[in-house]
């Protein structure tokens, strides 16, 4: 009896996923589909770039941003919260590569918050000299046409809310381990697809990718009367940053640019506890969306009542069959829009890394606490509550108070 009922629930679930993987290619299809920006629209514009350490794809990523073919003007502010940041000399040594280019080092030295990201882009905000902002992360490459795509989506447009936010997907450049394969992996075949469909469902998209927030000041004036401080007390701060836009009545446009991340190059460990915070914090951010992810993980479901249904016929055809659109949207998104030939290579992982997104998925709920810069912190609503050694809750002094001194 209690192998009967698995069956059937895992089979329900199958039946779900399926469905998912149907609604996710056809969201995929509507992205391609989409009216796409006319380039001409190129004002001036300046890049943020909170750094934190060095990591050996770094100069070429920092070099990317200085390649552009963009016909307006832009310039490139570098932010670190210490000037002995091993990340400083490739700073200083770009104006010398690059002498056209204007390039600016900035020091950060506040602590606003527990996001030491955030608390860099806060100080950065002033040095910017242009009304649009490019902010995305060290690791970032873009292509020569980046900043054209980007801010061409800003151009006004008839019965639409003016843009207020374009972000870009990304995919993943892996290491060697496995644990890096597995990340990238996800971010092309599961993290894209699931942001293509809540786009088609959600008639838009209403938050942002660390990848790429480009915003207009007057957006930005309009969500955070006191500047980008009180986002230092989030880690989803890519997230809220659109989510605050997008209520502010402007609009949050998905680029058709797509650019890439460097993934470190974790163990099987350190892939594990980053996914885990991951969805913790996205638990956080967007509880209704991200328990509906439990139905978009149909291949881990089909497996399991593979397994529950003792390897009946029709549970090998329910699996069969969510294997191909499985592999469908992993060629559809990852290939065919990011243009990840890694997905090729690591077909095979697609199986394993289900299974454990579902794993995953399930433990997020056990706590709400999550271990991120050797630090360990307790998510409320989204914001990071520091945790002493003891368990002790450390609420964040208000952003831009000074740290109390020992």
């Amino acid at each position: 009896m209690f192998a009967t009922i698995i069956a059937g629930l895992t089979t329900l679930f199958t039946l779900a996923g399926l469905g998912y993987y149907i609604v996710a290619l056809w969201s995929a299809r509507a992205f391609l589909r989409r009216p796409r920006c006319a380039a001409g629209f190129a004002p001036p514009v300046s890049i943020l770039k909170p750094i934190h350490g060095l990591d050996p794809s770094m100069m070429e990523a920092f070099a990317s941003h200085c390649r552009q073919t963009y016909s307006g003007a832009y310039e490139i502010l570098f932010g670190v919260s210490s000037l002995d940041d091993p990340a400083v000399p490739v700073v200083r040594q770009l104006p010398g590569d690059f002498p056209d280019q204007a390039i600016q080092l900035v020091h950060c030295p506040k602590v606003l918050g527990p996001n030491g990201k955030v608390s860099n882009l806060a100080q950065l905000l002033p040095h910017a000299h242009h009304d649009y902002l490019i902010i995305n992360d060290a690791d970032i490459r873009v292509g020569p046409h980046y900043l054209t795509h980007i801010l061409a989506a800003f151009a006004p447009r008839e019965n639409h809310r003016p843009a207020g936010l374009v972000t870009a997907l990304y995919r993943g450049r892996a290491h060697r381990t496995v644990g890096s394969r597995l990340e990238a992996l996800g971010i092309a075949t599961d993290f894209v697809p699931s942001v293509l469909t809540a786009r088609f469902l959600e008639k838009g998209l209403h938050f942002g990718l660390g990848s790429t927030l480009a915003v207009s000041r007057t957006a930005l004036d309009a969500a955070f009367q006191a500047g980008l401080a009180p986002l230092s007390e989030y880690l989803a701060d890519d997230y809220e940053l659109g989510a605050r836009i997008d209520a502010a009545g402007f609009r949050v446009e998905l680029s058709s640019e797509i650019v890439e991340t460097s993934v470190p190059a974790w163990t099987f460990s350190g892939y594990l506890h980053h996914q885990l915070r991951w969805a913790r914090t996205m638990r956080e951010s967007r509880p209704a969306g991200y328990a509906g992810l439990v139905f978009s993980y149909g291949l881990a479901w089909a497996l399991l009542n593979l397994i529950a249904s003792g390897l009946s016929l029709f549970a090998l055809a329910l699996f069969s069959l969510a294997l191909l659109f499985r592999v469908s949207v992993a060629l559809g998104v990852g290939v065919g829009i990011l243009g990840d030939r890694q997905v090729l290579r690591d077909l095979w992982l697609l199986i394993p890394r289900d299974i454990i997104a579902l794993g995953v998925w399930a433990w997020s709920y056990a706590s709400d606490t999550v271990r991120w810069r050797e630090e360990k912190f307790k998510l409320e609503k989204g914001r990071l509550i520091r945790l002493e050694p003891g368990g002790e809750s450390t609420r964040p002094a208000p952003a831009g108070a000074k740290p109390q001194q020992p």
